[in-house]
């Protein structure tokens, strides 16, 4: 639906005071106007609240009613504000531009507006500092923890190094020349080492929390901008809502959301949806305060002469009053702006609702997972220390001798300082962070392919959809309309002029063989008709022209009026602006989604009014009584005028007018119809007014009308549709096209985007509406179009597909278009020719309107779930690992001690936890996303493909790092002394060796870093697929970081000494490390290559899809079915070569699946496939069905054969409706069901449906017994 855009002209206004003599010179009753000194208004903000909260017109009849209002505010009713306009964009209001003069409100700025009533924007909530992110992240009761231990180590090592005697020590130089040293103070170091180690972790993932919320900050007043219309200096402009200001007057239109609080001054119909302000569900019409004071007198007389006695008995639902954040469901209008920002009701009611942002599921799912394998950790920590504890305290009684009671503490700060470590890894805290690190990568590039996101649940769920409903005007076609053919009257039609030189294709059409030019119009059409016309498409409109910086002028507004107006510009018409004023709207009806019209009543002479209507041409054509005739003047001289008459409009001319109809759908052309009604009067006599004193359109706008002319509306589609489309169905996304427009438009526009392919379906929205709900879920599998439909309909199809289990994402631009996106998973709004409320209701908005857009929101939503899986697979990894070597290395070792010491294990979980998350989350989208299908709701966040790397690299890491600790020294011959140490004193010997150890130490935490390092590459894939390196130098972020890490892994183990408890390797011992540490890739290609098959059952109860055991199957669910479908549905170049996919399998297994016969053997035989020989086949899975399947057979070929596929196929179609290409726009609602019961062959319109089968199946078998 278009968005309207109207324009409604105010009464003139009351000639404001001039600045500091309004107290005194004014002779408005305004006697509540307060004096306020020096300031420039005399209306305070908190009085303006008190008009709208509660509602008071009697304070607002105190204030001197609107005119006390416009005069305080020293603005004016027609012209607006008066500014400097030189930043505005100009849009030219009716006539010609007010002359510019010096009124009274010049005097006073936006600034003064500005200081004294506020700015239209709430104050910006306070961003948490980024010592305050610092110090949230320390309140993590790990850290706290691990804090404590780190401030109780450094307090024994200082104790220990300064507080008590230490003998000097024998050492030994790098010739093993012994020589005396003083003990080394250093056992503060590693409690140093470990606050170092936390501070980075705090600070790393502040810093990240920091830059996250400053784009979401960006984003949001990205989200929050937008336009609206106000007049100033006479002109109606486009201001931002963030720059409206109290005095301005705005227009309001339908799908409007109130940018502020104000006083309504005149307008048609207007009608708010204040629910969510106030509460109450009906519409409340707005009218000014004396059409108020006048229904309310008319009320109180009423309520008077039926004996009411309640003095507090009020008028409800019709006020002056529009309340800001609430929505216009119709009308149009003009308003005063009251009230703004935080002095509006709005703005009051969202200071008090502030909140933080919520967490996306994703985030919550990954929270509660890091919970879970925070438990693990913590059980395996727990065990850690109660062994070493136990192995500690029983070593020394052993041993009989006691140690110093500091040495004895100190022992136990190092254990549980080992074990506190243990959880530390364990945790994976950088789960949380990895999500909102890839949203916020995601959703700032999204913005950049003109996805601006509201809701980043969206982000996550798009990547899954498996269904896109979408609208066509504007989204699958560029919305730049343009009037190429049309008929006027019963005959005479005319077709677009071509650049001279070109060949003029619509000439060869065979309904345009006698058309003229529409540059021949005004020659060959009497002046009258084209009179008529240019006025009907005049007056009946909002469009409005526009001029931008550069001074060139173009329409705003709807496209479809914008490409009437620009027709009838084209063939000389006269200006629009000047019929507008020689024939003044006395009443209008905007389009409406409901009667795919629009109205405008005009007076054109003292007892003479005209009814001008345009909409869908065939249902304006259905409200017709009479159209014009224009005479074939080849038939008279060359000299007479062709004579026009009204011929009454019998079905036969019906008919001829709707084969004009189709041949321009046909065409790919939207119809639009063009119809007009005179009235003596208005309201016309003998018209009963509604419950709103309004004439009602059905009586006026729903008959009697004489037809003017039918005129066909090309749109192209957009550059680039049908590939998007071709990659949403190579994605395993099911598009579906859901119009307005004419079934032949609409079947003509999808079958050239791709989305009407063969096996589909196509339907009208009233015939869908009237569907049962079992009808509904047989259609719905295959229903490609859905034309002529309302917002309703769109409501309700996207229920049902989210009943049957689909993910569903929608399209939407009108106001009613609000319930369908709220109810989808995904919401699109247009970001340029959608209504506010569409946006509100949405999840995302596409600036540009095109669905290629769409694709990219497709992209950007798998990428984010792969992020979060890519790094979910490296952590869960280093989790493992580290806690099952930490684990075992300490409760070996005779000193208690792990393989890794705190300070290593902290590095690690800093790779680990903020690197990687960092590296893995930007990886941009790659093309290749779209080979796979959807994740169902049930998939599992960590599947087979990745518990089996997760696991296989775990164990390739213990393997290497238990090997190097315990086999290293043998392996490496660190055990075998040189000759010239082998001969020297016991003490060196031991020296030596102590130092190769330190060294085996050094190169076992070297190795298990690099494993970790090579194995964030290995995790760039998910999948099978062997080539990790993909995209990887697009990836600027992963790139940096893999070379931080390298950089900082040399300092620490060349430069971190006693701190890291390690010792500078040789080059040879740095070439094994990372040849160690890059085995993981190779190994990584190996587990790759297994085939998952091999694992059978444990790798569908890991993916969640192993069958139900003594359970019928669910044959509805089988591939012939819905999956079977869809793969139908899709066009043959995406079905051929897929692999891996419904599509794939479907077209290669079930070739012309779409006959409900051969369906219907295939699914009662897929039981069968477990018993062969009369014996049970070795297929678990169907094991348990083979006993009921016995009884079937005797009903098998009986019900196969009742199927009406079984139907010759002369019978099932015509040559215009293949069978496998449905048209079922003239079926009526029980046909084919009915056909079925009766064992005949359905018409060739019905839908062949699994319901359909069963019924006739039924019956069949009933007859056979």
């Amino acid at each position: 639906m278009d968005k309207q855009e109207l324009v409604i002209e105010s009464s003139p206004s009351v000639q404001a005071t001039r600045p500091g003599t309004e107290a005194t010179s004014s002779s408005n009753p305004a006697t509540a106007i307060v004096d306020t000194g020096c300031q420039p208004f005399s209306i305070t903000p908190d009085q303006f609240m008190g008009l709208i909260d509660p509602k008071s017109p009697e304070n607002l009849v105190a204030l001197g009613g609107i005119d006390g209002v416009i005069a305080a505010l020293h603005t004016d009713k027609a012209r607006g504000l008066s500014t400097d306009s030189s930043s505005l964009t100009s849009v030219v209001a009716d006539g010609e531009k007010a002359p510019s003069h010096q009124n009274s409100t010049s005097s006073i700025t936006i600034s003064d507006r500005e200081q004294f009533y506020a700015r239209n924007v709430l104050p910006k909530t306070k961003a948490k500092s980024i010592f305050q992110l610092m110090w949230m992240a320390l309140q993590e009761k790990i850290l706290i923890l691990l804090l404590v231990a780190a401030i109780v180590s450094v307090g024994l090592g200082i104790y220990e190094d300064f507080g008590m005697e230490h003998k000097d020590e024998i050492l030994y130089d790098k010739n093993y020349e012994p020589y005396v040293a003083e003990p080394k103070k250093i056992s503060w170091v590693e409690g140093v080492a470990i606050f170092v180690a936390i501070m980075i972790v705090i600070l790393v993932g502040s810093v990240n929390d920091y830059q996250k919320e400053a784009q979401f900050r960006k984003l949001n007043a990205k989200k929050e901008d937008r336009e609206v219309k106000a007049l100033r200096n006479g002109e109606t402009v486009l201001v931002s809502v963030f720059d409206v200001v109290v005095g301005d007057v705005l227009h309001l239109e339908p799908g409007d959301v109130i940018a502020a609080d104000g006083i309504f001054l005149g307008g048609h119909n207007l009608k708010s949806d204040e629910s969510a302000m106030t509460g109450e569900s009906d519409a409340v019409k707005k009218v000014t305060l004396e059409e108020f004071l006048r229904l309310q007198e008319m009320e109180a007389a009423s309520y008077a002469a039926h004996g009411g006695t309640d003095p507090a008995h009020q008028l409800h639902g019709v006020d002056p009053f529009i309340i800001s954040g609430s929505k216009i469901l119709e009308g149009v209008g003009t308003y005063v702006v009251t009230g703004v920002g935080i002095n509006s009701f709005h703005g009051k009611t969202m200071m008090s609702l502030r909140t933080e942002a919520e967490d996306t599921p994703l985030q919550a799912k990954l929270n509660d997972l890091a919970e879970k394998i925070a438990k693990l950790g913590s059980m395996a920590a727990a065990l850690m220390l109660v062994i070493q504890i136990i192995r500690y305290f029983v070593t020394f009684k052993k041993n009989g001798v006691t140690p110093p009671s500091a040495e004895i503490v100190q022992a136990m700060v190092r254990i549980i300082i080992s074990a506190v470590t243990v959880i530390v890894v364990a945790v994976p805290e950088g789960l949380p962070l990895a999500v909102t690190l890839a949203l916020a990568f995601a959703t700032t590039r999204m913005l950049q392919d003109n996805n601006l996101v509201r809701v980043l649940a969206a982000c996550e769920t798009m990547g899954n959809a498996t269904t896109i409903c979408s609208d066509k005007t504007g989204t699958l076609t560029q919305n730049r309309m343009t009037v190429v053919a049309g008929t006027i009257g019963l005959n005479s039609r005319f077709i677009a002029d071509v650049a001279e030189g070109d060949v003029n294709q619509r000439a060869n059409i065979p309904i345009n063989k006698n058309a003229i030019l529409t540059s021949q119009i005004n020659d060959n059409i009497p002046s009258s008709v084209v009179h008529l016309l240019h006025e009907a498409i005049a007056v009946n409109s909002s469009v409005f022209e526009s001029e931008d910086d550069k001074g060139n002028t173009s329409f705003i507004g709807s496209k479809t009026e914008v490409a009437l107006l620009e027709f009838s510009r084209n063939v000389n018409g006269p200006d629009y602006r000047v019929l507008r004023e020689t024939t003044p709207a006395v009443h209008l009806y905007p389009f409406s989604s409901e009667r795919k019209s629009m109205a405008t009543i005009v007076q054109m002479g003292p007892k003479k009014f005209r009814l001008h209507a345009k909409g869908a041409s065939e249902i304006i054509m259905k409200r017709c009584t009479k159209i014009l005739q224009i005479s074939n003047s080849e038939s008279k001289a060359e000299s007479s005028t062709p004579e026009v008459t009204e011929l009454e409009l019998t079905s036969e001319l019906e008919n001829h007018v709707n084969k004009t109809i189709i041949s321009y759908a046909t065409q790919s052309l939207r119809t639009i119809g063009i119809a007009y009604r005179d009235f003596e009067s208005w309201p016309p006599a003998g018209v009963e007014l509604n419950s709103d004193g309004e004439v009602p359109f059905s009586a006026v706008a729903e008959g009697d009308m004489t037809l003017i002319s039918v005129v066909g509306i090309e749109d192209p589609l957009r550059d680039g549709v049908p590939e998007a489309v071709l990659s949403c169905q190579r994605a395993g996304v099911f598009v579906r096209m859901v119009t307005g427009d004419n079934i032949m438009t609409a079947k003509s526009i999808a079958t050239q985007c791709g989305i009407y392919t063969q096996g589909g379906i196509i339907m009208e929205g009233p015939k869908f509406r009237a569907l049962s709900t079992e009808e509904m879920d047989a259609v719905i599998p295959r229903l490609q179009v859905l034309a002529r439909s309302s917002p309703d309909d769109k409501k309700i199809l996207v229920g049902r597909l989210k009943a049957l289990g689909e993910i569903v994402a929608v399209t939407g631009d009108g106001t009613n278009d609000g319930p369908a996106l709220k109810m989808s998973d995904v919401g699109f709004s247009m970001g340029i020719a959608g209504t506010e409320v569409a946006k509100e209701a949405s999840s995302i908005i596409l600036m540009d309107d095109n669905f290629s857009s769409i694709v990219k929101a497709i992209l950007w939503g798998r990428t984010v779930n792969d992020a979060v899986k890519k790094f979910l697979q490296f952590q869960l990894t280093v989790n493992v690992t580290a806690v099952v070597l930490t684990l075992i290395t300490g409760v070996i070792s005779d000193e208690q001690k792990p393989v890794l010491s705190a300070v290593q294990l902290l590095w690690v979980n800093l790779i680990m936890d903020t690197l990687a998350a960092l590296a893995l989350a930007t990886d941009p989208p790659t093309m290749e996303l779209l080979d796979r299908q959807p994740e169902p709701r049930t998939a599992p966040l960590i599947n087979f493909t990745m518990w089996r790397m997760i696991l296989g690299q775990a164990v390739l890491q213990l393997i290497i790092t238990f090997v190097l600790k315990y086999a290293g020294m043998d392996i490496f011959n660190y055990n075998e002394l040189p000759a010239h140490i082998a001969s020297n004193t016991a003490e060196i010997q031991k020296a030596y060796l102590s130092i190769k150890t330190q060294e085996l130490d050094s190169m076992v935490f070297n190795t298990f870093v690099f494993l970790q390092i090579f194995n964030e590459v290995n995790c760039r894939r998910l999948d099978n697929r062997l080539n990790i390196l993909q995209g990887v130098t697009k990836n600027t972020f992963f790139m940096v970081i893999f070379v931080i890490m390298l950089v900082f892994q040399v300092v620490i183990v060349q430069f971190g000494g006693a701190a890291f408890k390690v010792l500078p390797l040789t080059g040879m011992q740095w070439l094994i490390c990372v040849l160690l540490g890059l085995f993981s890739i190779p190994w990584g290609a190996m587990i790759r290559l297994i085939p998952e098959s091999i694992f059978g059952g444990v790798r569908d109860w890991v993916n969640n899809t192993a069958a139900q055991k003594n359970e019928l199957p669910n044959f509805e669910s089988y591939p012939v079915h819905a999956d079977l479908a869809r793969a139908n549905s899709m066009p043959n170049s995406v079905r051929s070569g897929r692999t891996n996919s419904i599509a794939g399998s479907a077209s290669n297994v079930y070739p012309g699946a779409m006959n409900p016969a051969v369906q219907k053997v295939r699914s009662d035989l897929s039981v069968f496939r477990s018993i062969r020989g009369g014996r049970l086949s070795t297929d678990s899975d169907r094991s348990g069905h083979a006993l009921n399947a016995g009884t079937m057979v005797p009903a098998l070929v009986a019900t196969s054969v009742g199927a009406p596929g079984w139907a010759p196929r002369s019978a099932r179609g015509t040559p215009t409706h293949s069978s496998s290409q449905i048209d079922v726009s003239n079926s009526s609602r029980r046909s084919s069901v009915a056909g079925s019961r009766q064992n005949t062959a359905p018409p060739a319109a019905s839908v062949n449906t699994p319901a359909n089968h069963t019924s006739g199946s039924d019956s069949t078998l009933n007859e056979k017994k």
